[in-house]
């Protein structure tokens, strides 16, 4: 009799299988992933690529095929693997931290005409759903300090239209969540932690992600760790939503009310104040796969990371002009997926923009990881004017084009890390002295 693989197909014993699964991906297949996985050249590379095939081979003719590709046992382990890790219990494994976005806004029912609080600086992925339905996007100024969001301008821009608040973790580090929470509880605001690069991160005992109404965590390829390439986790502290959250991420089925003579429904998804139509953001147990096997060695990257950012920010306390990514305390511990570094222009005999080209002269890679997102096209042809916009955001304007840029943590050798502090202190040597 075959056995049941998926809801779908199958669904008691049978003689005539139906396989949840199309085509299989074979021996020779299995060898491509392999060698692109670990990639190689040369006799030596070549020599233990076929030993590989040898032996393969020989599994091969052992072995079934599996019987799920997409939302099975391995996607519920890695979501099971960061509940643990969180210390929740709704970690929704999705697509890409976009898609736990859009799951969140579509909770908070948003219409044209209601307001959404985001960062000056971010990625445009945290804006993109708002502005996709009309709402009015309000850009907070960012805390000089950190580039996140400044709750104190949050406060200023709230208005009785403003629906939700969206703080970004940039690069790790913990927005000042507190008085952001405060603000929101007082005008009933949903909160929605736009952690990308914070899965780990701690503010004042809490784990980044656990502290809004909803978060999404990316796993995108450059994050600190990946489900091969892309992927997202989102939470929820909503009471009652939980659930739906897995329901939201794959098309609103429904087993508690199947409709006649099948085997489920389509149920619409409940928000804040009315329901909503869920969309598809499934993810495959590959990628299921690959996230649990990193989180479980997340404290580790973390912790290189952060004895990379303390090499620098050590190097460049030797130079007043420059100013060092904070390292945190007990209060808030970053991830360090970018390490900020920012001058003081008038110290530096010149603005981070000189400072910029002669590191790519040198030949080290950096970038001012985000830019402020009112001065993209797509916004301006949505109606914004990005002037009056800047007018209104100061210190997003000074830092970005005047004091910072991020510098790269991981997978660098003593040897670069060394280079790498040595050509910002030249480089900044070389501007105070007028070269």
């Amino acid at each position: 009799m075959g056995k049941s693989t998926d809801f779908r197909y199958n669904t008691g014993a049978t003689r005539v299988p139906w396989a949840a699964v199309g085509e299989n991906y074979n021996v020779h297949d299995l060898m491509e992933i392999i060698k692109f996985l670990m990639q190689g050249e040369g006799k030596e590379y070549d020599d233990a690529l076929e030993a590989v095939w040898q032996q393969v081979k020989k599994l091969d003719a052992l072995a079934t095929p599996p019987g799920k590709l997409s939302l099975g046992s391995k996607v519920e382990e890695a979501e099971e693997a960061c509940n643990k890790y969180l210390g929740i219990s709704s970690s929704t494994f999705v697509t890409n931290a976009t898609a736990g976005f859009e799951i969140a806004y579509k909770y908070a029912n948003l219409k044209p005409g209601d307001e959404v609080i985001v960062p000056a600086i971010t990625f445009v992925a945290t804006m993109a759903y708002p502005l996709a339905v009309g709402a009015k996007l309000v850009f907070a100024d960012v805390d000089p300090k950190t580039i996140n969001m400044d709750p104190a301008d949050v406060a200023r821009k709230i208005t009785d239209k403003t629906k939700m608040i969206v703080p970004v973790h940039i690069g790790g580090y913990p927005v000042d969540m507190d008085p952001i929470m405060k603000l929101a509880k007082e005008h009933d605001i949903l909160v929605l932690e736009d952690a990308a690069h914070a899965f780990g991160a701690m503010y004042k005992g809490k784990k980044i992600g656990t502290i809004g109404d909803f978060a999404a965590f990316s796993m995108h390829e450059v994050k600190n760790i990946t489900s091969f390439g892309e992927g997202g986790i989102a939470t929820t502290n909503v009471p009652g939503f939980e659930n739906e959250m897995k329901r939201a991420r794959f098309l609103g089925l429904d087993f508690t009310c199947p409709i006649k003579d099948w085997l489920y429904n389509i149920t619409p998804i409940q928000g804040k104040y009315e329901p909503f139509v869920a969309g598809n953001s499934s993810t495959t147990e590959i990628q299921g796969l690959g996230l649990t096997l990193q989180v479980a060695r997340n404290e580790e990257i973390i912790e290189e990371r952060r004895n990379a950012a303390a090499y620098l920010s050590k190097r460049f306390a030797e130079n007043d002009a420059l100013i060092p990514q904070d390292l945190g305390n007990e209060d808030i511990k970053p991830t360090f997926h970018l390490y900020l570094l920012q001058i003081d222009p008038a110290k530096a005999g010149g603005d981070v923009q000189v400072l910029k080209k002669k590191l790519e002269e040198k030949g080290v890679t950096q970038i001012a990881h985000f830019g402020p997102l009112y001065r993209f096209k797509v916004v301006q042809d949505m109606g914004y004017n990005s002037d009056e916009i800047a007018k209104t955001c100061p210190n997003c304007e000074e830092v970005f084009y005047k004091r910072f840029t991020h510098l790269p943590l991981y997978g660098l050798s003593q040897e670069q890390l060394t280079y790498m502090a040595d050509a910002v202190l030249e480089s900044v040597a070389e501007m105070q002295a007028g070269k």
